[in-house]
C-alpha cells in the first residue's frame, strides 16, 4: 500500500521559546498557534507550513541539539524574491541574497535567533528537465 504523506513537521530547537516565538512571528511571519513554556514548546504555522520550536529541557530526552536547516520549496523564483524583499523589511537575519545555482536552485538562506537555517527555494531545473526530455 502507497501512502501520501502530509508535509513533514520539523521540531527547531530554540534556547527561549518565547523569544523563538517572537522572532518567528515578527520577522518571519509565522502565527504562533500555541506556546507553553513549561512544556518547552510552541507550534507556529503561515500556510501549510507547521513548525514545532522546542526548547532545551523538552528535547534533552532525546538530545538532539541544533542549529538544523529546514528548506522551504516555493512555487516560483519571484516568489523566492518577494519573500526574500518581505524578511529583508522585516530586518530578519538574512545570510544570503536571492541567486540561481549551478545546480537548478534560485535561494536564499535566512537564520533565526540560534542560528536555525530556513534554505528558501525553487526548483528550476526539475521543470526544465521535464521540458527536455
Amino acid at each position: 500500500m502507497k501512502m501520501d504523506f502530509p508535509g513533514a513537521v520539523p521540531e527547531i530547537p530554540v534556547s527561549n521559546i518565547g523569544q523563538a516565538a517572537a522572532y518567528y512571528e515578527t520577522k518571519l511571519g509565522f502565527e504562533v498557534d500555541w506556546s507553553d513554556e513549561e512544556l518547552g514548546l510552541a507550534g507556529i504555522s503561515q500556510g501549510n507550513c507547521r513548525i514545532f520550536l522546542a526548547s532545551p529541557g523538552y528535547r534533552k530526552q532525546r538530545g538532539n541539539v541544533g542549529p538544523v536547516t529546514t528548506w522551504l520549496n516555493v512555487g516560483s523564483k519571484e516568489e523566492v524574491e518577494a519573500l526574500y524583499s518581505l524578511w529583508n523589511s522585516k530586518q530578519a537575519k538574512l545570510v544570503s541574497k536571492p541567486e540561481s545555482k549551478p545546480w537548478g536552485l534560485h535561494e536564499f538562506m535566512a537564520e533565526d535567533l540560534d542560528g536555525n537555517v530556513f534554505r528558501v527555494f525553487y526548483d528550476f531545473a526539475t521543470p526544465e528537465r521535464e521540458k527536455g526530455g
